[in-house]
């Protein structure tokens, strides 16, 4: 069992990983669902950090300034990276790295519980 005081008090970083594949064509696609379909849209944390083309203020302006490193990729990369299976989690989903391990900090359900991203700023500053 994962010590989750220790790994929080140990991060090395915040890992976003969005629900959505990487690439050119993928990213109109998804600009393109945001704006037609918000509503059918499959993920709440690109919903919170970007609009329909660029990333909101807010969030840049946090992204820049914490002092805490911190990876945004797409499923297709993070399970590259960290060698796990689409199906391992759910995605979208915050995770804090520590050690070598991962442990979830934000869930899908809870990032669509978040208003706006100012909540989700308040949600992640509490690892920060």
């Amino acid at each position: 069992m994962i010590d989750f005081i220790k790994v929080i008090k140990e991060i090395q970083k915040i890992l976003f990983v969005y629900n959505a594949k990487s690439g050119f064509v993928n990213g109109l696609f998804d600009a393109g669902h945001k704006l037609l379909s918000p509503q059918t849209y499959q993920c709440s944390l690109c919903s919170l950090t970007h609009g329909a083309f660029k990333e909101r203020t807010k969030w840049k302006q946090f992204r820049e300034n914490t002092q805490i490193q911190l990876a945004f990729l797409h499923i297709d990369e993070f399970q590259e990276q960290y060698e796990f299976r689409e199906n391992d989690f759910s995605y979208p989903v915050v995770l804090v790295e520590s050690k070598g391990k991962l442990v979830v900090i934000l869930d899908d359900d809870r990032l669509r519980s978040l208003n706006n991203v100012e909540d989700l700023i308040k949600a992640v500053e509490k690892y920060t």
